[in-house]
């Protein structure tokens, strides 16, 4: 395995700055984030440290040189939208830029790209079918057609107000899993496997890495402490952030060791990066490092 992290927790800092600090902290790979250019209202998104839609040959040299000064590795290109937003015009940006980092990542020498399914929060998962095969049968063939593979994180997207009812995100779930990859069965479809959004909603994380072990692409490191006083109080119908807190890795109800060691078993090799998103680290430049200093010096013992 190698150890990384997710670069949207430095959103103000350079690529090689970012590169740069991954080495000087002992870290093996960076999960680099690439929105369009411009800001975005949702915490975490609307980083941009590769910017896509304009590589150029020239750019993407001086990139993986920029890495390999560093001795470090890219082991994925990130974007995370609502491609089956019913907004037509917004879902079809969605999937043209996933297009777009699915070119870039191949530019780039790097395999994997994670993102996520979208979802029309208003309706069913069967009323959101149609729209997922319509969307993501020509994403996954136009990723396998250019080696890459799609890593889909399993948060539901359901924190906040103006994500209600349902989230959107489809693929949140074993049994949704499950119907996914029968209907698109390409080895290019997989996940990108966060333990910590088990914990909110109340399933066993550890089962899942054995089950679909040939699915998991990539990995995100982030724990969340759950407050069961308060869950007593507003139950599992509240916006999760009004029970559940995300912390660093270590800081929270993810049992790590037995999360690795099942890992392992799967025989997993890929990339672990760290997601940092403890708004108890947030507030600075040095704040947000710290965190992920912090969070390599306790996953280290579990990733030699």
């Amino acid at each position: 395995m190698k150890l990384g992290f997710v670069s949207a927790i430095l959103p103000d800092q350079t690529l090689a700055a970012v590169v740069q600090f991954a080495a000087d902290t002992g870290y093996d790979c960076v999960e680099l984030m690439c929105w369009p250019k411009g800001k975005a209202e949702r915490r975490y998104a609307g980083v941009t440290h590769i910017d896509v839609a304009a590589l150029s040959e020239a750019e993407a040299d001086e990139i993986l040189q920029c890495v390999s000064d560093a001795g470090i590795t890219i082991c994925g290109l990130g974007y995370y939208p609502n491609p089956l937003t019913p907004n037509e015009t917004e879902a079809k940006i969605y999937s043209e830029h996933l297009k777009q980092l699915i070119l870039a990542a191949k530019r780039l020498s790097v395999d994997i790209v994670n993102t996520f399914i979208g979802r029309d929060q208003t309706r069913t998962i069967d009323d959101n079918w149609q729209r997922f095969k319509q969307v993501w049968k020509p994403l996954i063939q136009f990723a396998a057609d250019h080696g890459i593979r799609i890593g889909i994180e399993n948060c539901p997207m359901f924190f906040t107000e103006d994500e209600w009812p349902a989230g959107q995100n489809l693929a949140y779930c074993p049994a949704i899993w499950e119907r996914m990859f029968e209907e698109i069965p390409s080895k290019n479809f997989g996940l990108n496997f966060d333990p910590s959004h088990f914990i909110w909603l109340q399933m066993d994380y550890l089962k899942p890495l054995a089950t679909f072990a040939d699915r998991i692409f990539h990995v995100h490191a982030k724990d969340v402490r759950l407050d069961k006083e308060r869950l007593d109080e507003v139950g599992i119908l509240a916006t999760p952030l009004a029970y559940h807190t995300p912390k660093l890795p270590g800081l929270g109800d993810v049992d790590w060791g037995r999360f690795f060691s099942v890992l392992n078993d799967t025989g997993y090799d890929g990339a672990v990066c760290v997601e940092v998103e403890d708004r108890a680290y947030e507030e600075t430049l040095e704040t947000r490092q710290r965190a992920l200093r912090q969070s390599h010096i306790f996953l280290r013992q579990f990733i030699g």
